[in-house]
């Protein structure tokens, strides 16, 4: 089984040990990426009018969420956090002061620490909504597979500019309060000989949406 993680700077990592978002195929397949989408040209984001809040072992942050260049992505994203789905899972995956990832139902409860960043292959998948709208710090993006329309619940938050990743994942999002407390994520301790698996799960607490001030 391929993890989902998002694939970062393509080549300097692989699977676990990339430094990309994490990509995985859930379902164990090596699928072959499909032809990558023609990135959506975008300007200056068109936010929601709803903010997604995350309340976690190291503090809350805000996500405001891009309708305009990614429609299925914020729809998935919002109908997850209304059914609590993300309550209670982690985030798996952190290099420091670079990335954190999380959103894999089989962190819930601490889950089965080889099955993280697997996915669940019963998990709807979103098509890709690839756009100009850079990865750069406080940009949120939706893991996925080596197929670029895999993407489900996983996503990362970075914390540093990674042009090698624009337009090769979908942008769906961006923190606008509480990105401190994303760096500390980012830099908790890693399990004993791996290079991004946590050690202890930063957990989340609670997701939920509340209306973006104007």
């Amino acid at each position: 089984m391929k993890k989902l993680f998002v694939a970062f700077l393509l080549g300097i990592f692989a699977l676990a040990c990339s430094d990309k978002p994490a990509t995985n195929n859930a379902d164990g397949s090596s699928s072959t990426s499909s032809t990558m989408p023609t990135p959506k040209p975008a300007g200056s984001p068109v936010l929601d009018d709803e903010v997604a809040v995350f309340e976690t072992d190291y503090g809350n942050f805000k996500i405001a969420l891009y309708p305009d260049v990614a429609p299925r992505h914020v729809e998935n994203f919002k109908k997850l956090i209304r059914e609590k789905f993300y309550d209670g899972l982690g985030f798996h995956r952190v290099l420091p002061d670079f990335i954190i990832q999380g959103g894999d139902p089989q962190t819930r409860g601490g889950g089965n620490r080889a099955a993280w960043g697997m996915g669940d292959p019963n998990q709807p998948k979103v098509p890709a909504e690839f756009s100009t709208r850079p990865f750069i710090r406080g940009t949120v993006g939706a893991a996925r597979a080596s197929d670029p329309n895999s993407a489900s619940s996983q996503f990362f938050i970075c914390l540093r500019p990674n042009p090698d990743w624009d337009g090769k994942y979908t942008v769906f999002g961006e923190v606008i309060q509480g990105l401190s407390n994303v760096q500390i994520i980012s830099n908790v301790p890693t399990e004993a000989g791996a290079t991004d698996k946590v050690k202890d799960l930063p957990v989340i607490k609670r997701a939920y949406l509340e209306k973006r001030q104007q």
